[in-house]
């Protein structure tokens, strides 16, 4: 059966977003061709919208304003603190923990040699120039742990004046993890990050 070319070109866009197989856009737009005309808009507006989405000038979170919302607030801002990111997803994991209290950079991703990415096509001069330029005493690196990920700390880490405190985030078991089903990297994670009680 041949279906109409308007609902082609929706599930072909649907199936663009990370994890939604040609199926699950075909269910997408489906649901979608039922609703209410005026919801049919006003979510059309709302996507549409998002090319009007700015980055911080500070952190590069995405933000309305110049300036977003946790790099605006002076109480963040005076903490001297930096928690250095891969990415807004991270950022936004970080943020939903409810205890974390400085600011972020948000680097767009990890040194790779072999895919082209090197310090230039990272947000890491901006980080480096708001460490030199403000208050900052203390940075966090909340990279994921990987080879790259390692590569990446240990760059900004020797980038960085020695009057930077740099730490970070721990790695290891997970809460309600047991230890017979984690891998091996895991575990030795875990013993690395491990602390006096």
């Amino acid at each position: 059966m041949e279906l109409p070319q308007i609902l082609h070109r929706a599930v072909d866009q649907l199936s663009k977003i990370p994890g939604v197989g040609g199926k699950t856009a075909m269910r997408q737009a489906l649901q979608l061709a039922s609703w209410d005309p005026q919801d049919l808009i006003d979510f059309g507006s709302a996507i549409q919208s998002l090319q009007q989405l700015k980055h911080c000038e500070n952190c590069g979170m995405y933000c309305d304003e110049t300036i977003c919302s946790v790099c605006s607030s002076h109480k963040r801002s005076e903490s001297g603190v930096i928690c250095v990111v891969e990415s807004v997803t991270d950022y936004l994991a970080i943020e939903r923990s409810d205890k974390y209290f400085g600011t972020y950079h948000v680097v767009g991703g990890v040194l790779n040699p072999l895919l082209g990415i090197g310090p230039d096509e990272l947000n890491l001069d901006a980080l480096f120039k708001r460490i030199k330029n403000g208050n900052v005493h203390s940075i966090i690196l909340a990279i994921n742990p990987s080879v790259e990920g390692d590569a990446t700390c240990a760059y900004i880490k020797q980038s960085l004046p020695e009057t930077v405190h740099i730490e970070r985030i721990g790695f290891g078991i997970p809460m309600g993890g047991s230890l017979e089903y984690v891998d091996s990297m895991t575990i030795s994670k875990a013993l690395e990050n491990r602390k006096k009680l």
